[in-house]
């Protein structure tokens, strides 16, 4: 029905608590653009309640709406045949994991919209939960130190933090941090024998919201150039807690030793440069990792340098890898799956290539949970919904059943179409290559 949009449920994970719009955000579309709403009830931050307060219909019933949206993939049992959907899909790298649930919504002649590659005309995406992810992914990074320093029985003021999704809020969580503060004020920091360090990787929105959390900390920030100075002398000061901000421009290099580093030609001929994180490594206690990446960069660490690490004569320091980026045996080349919020981290043995569920163990505590912004659900449902809510009524009044060189959409939208009426959109017709690769037999 045209003007109708309906919100699904998230069953795909039964811990997701976001949705792509708060209650408020339905109330103005209601009021001010006549838009319908159908929420499906489920087990949300905001309660089924909040949204019929609203003037939204409870209903497990969706077939009334011109358009569902929902925020992690549809389960392929659920896929409605013949309608529009839009939600983050993880195909458009041609994710193997995904591909059934690809097949699946071209055989059932689903509009497929995805968030992640709704962008303005010069790429930029507009949607996304980007910082709350690095929130979430800091606040935890911090957890999981305290933990693991607790089971190398060292007295730490990390131990305190708790999970991201045990705090009410993010302002609760930011109060948590800043006690930790004052406590390395007043005590310093354990007597390790090594840097107390955190580097974050990438200069996006993840990277952003990581910062905000470890800039509560006393941190003292040096340049990747003053940090490899301090390294070559070894002046680190080991009652300091350094953050260090590494992008690409610092973390890989040239294959020609004789060329410098352009932003416009890694982005274009990736395959021209090498990593160059590893110098950086040893001297690292907590690594979050925020930078977007596929099979043509450069890994940032792989399992053979990890291996070398924690084949020294001294004990590592790095302790815990917050791998927000999250891209399987990816930049972290050593994350080997992706875990829930219920159980967020694993150790990752690098001489057994294997991994064991918690803190415990030798090697680095490895957080893979890849929908961190579900831990701060309140927060994230409006940071998101005010970034769709301005394309939502132009949506709800877009006839789907027009071939696709005839849908009125708005062109941020248009670029993010997978999948029209049984057939890859132009602009995604290389997926058929990820497809064909995984036909049943």
């Amino acid at each position: 029905m045209i003007n109708t949009i309906a919100i699904r449920k998230e069953n795909i994970e039964l811990t997701e608590k976001r949705s792509p719009l708060s209650p408020e955000q339905i109330s103005r579309l209601i009021s001010q653009h006549n838009v319908n709403v159908i929420v499906e009830p489920w087990n949300r931050y905001f309660t089924d309640q909040q949204y019929i307060e609203k003037g939204a219909h409870i209903s497990t019933k969706l077939d009334d709406a011109n358009i569902i949206f929902g925020v992690k993939e549809i389960p392929i049992d659920d896929l409605p045949a013949n309608k529009a959907c839009v939600f983050f899909s993880h195909t458009i790298k041609g994710q193997s994991y995904n591909m059934p649930m690809l097949r699946s919504i071209l055989d059932k002649n689903i509009t497929l919209i995805d968030y992640e590659k709704v962008t303005d005309a010069n790429g930029r995406r507009l949607i996304f939960f980007g910082p709350f992810a690095g929130l979430a992914g800091a606040i935890n990074a911090l957890w999981l130190l305290g933990r693991r320093l607790n089971y190398e029985n060292i007295a730490n003021p990390f131990s305190t933090i708790k999970q991201a999704k045990q705090y009410t809020s993010l302002a609760e969580a930011k109060k948590a941090v800043t006690a930790v503060k004052e406590k390395i004020l007043t005590d310093g920091l354990p007597a390790t024998g090594k840097p107390w360090v955190i580097a974050i990787t990438g200069a996006g929105t993840v990277s952003k919201g990581a910062q905000e959390i470890i800039d509560l900390l006393p941190v003292t920030q040096v340049t990747p150039v003053e940090f490899k100075k301090m390294q070559e002398l070894q002046s680190f000061d080991h009652n300091t807690l350094y953050k260090i901000v590494i992008d690409a421009d610092h973390f890989v290099k040239p294959v020609d030793p004789g060329k410098t580093f352009s932003w416009e030609q890694y982005f274009k001929y990736p395959e021209k440069y090498t990593a160059d994180f590893n110098r950086y490594v040893k001297d690292i206690t907590v690594l979050i990792n925020g930078i977007y990446w596929n099979t043509m960069y450069p890994r940032l660490i792989t399992k053979e340098e990890i291996r070398q690490l924690y084949a020294g004569d001294e004990k590592a320091n790095l302790r815990v890898i917050a791998d927000i980026t999250c891209d399987i045996e990816g930049s972290i080349e050593f994350n080997l799956k992706t875990t829930t919020s219920d159980n967020p981290a694993y150790v990752y043995d690098p001489f057994k290539n294997d991994i064991t569920d918690g803190v415990e163990g030798m090697g680095p505590v490895v957080l893979a949970v890849d929908k961190l912004p579900s831990e701060l659900p309140g927060e994230a449902t409006e940071f998101f919904g005010d970034s769709l809510i301005g394309f939502v009524p132009d949506l709800a009044k877009t006839d789907f059943s027009k071939p696709f060189d005839e849908l009125k959409i708005p062109d941020e939208f248009k670029r993010a179409v997978i999948t029209h009426q049984g057939k890859l959109t132009p602009s995604y017709e290389y997926l058929q290559n990820f497809l064909d690769q995984q036909k049943p037999a």
